[in-house]
């Protein structure tokens, strides 16, 4: 399933994206492709809360209802596809030097996070800096 998100940018502000069939789903990025790639993030976390609360998602609207609305009209609509379901995680093995596994621990504990939130959290990072 796709949605229309909007894209908005005025002069002294970076990259903000709305989806109108989910009020309060909101994110920015500094680039036209951080916010393009953030949205769907968004998304997908939004969509994840409503799933684990047993909520329907709503129909997808028509983008010519979205765009009849005088709000929406300097935005630029673009579609985020859905995840079908939970995104599993996936146990995997790797390997790293005492020392990095050390440091990696003492981080995560000071942040009260468990060393897979702490790896997956900092390669999320990575990527969409990448994506810049």
């Amino acid at each position: 399933m796709d949605y229309i998100a909007l894209l908005r940018k005025d002069a002294d502000s970076d990259f903000s994206v709305d989806f109108p069939d989910f009020p309060g789903c909101v994110t920015a990025g500094t680039s036209l492709e951080e916010a393009r790639l953030l949205a769907a993030e968004a998304l997908a976390l939004h969509v994840e809360g409503l799933r684990e609360d047993g909520e329907a998602l709503p129909a997808p609207s028509a983008l010519d209802a979205i765009m009849a609305d005088p709000e929406n009209r300097a935005a630029v609509a673009f579609v985020v596809p859905v995840p079908e379901g939970p995104d599993p995680s996936v146990r995997v093995n790797i390997t790293l030097n005492r020392s990095v596994l050390h440091r990696i621990d003492a981080h995560a504990k000071a942040h009260s996070m468990s060393r897979s939130a702490f790896l997956a959290d900092a390669a999320l990072k990575a990527l969409r800096h990448d994506a810049r």
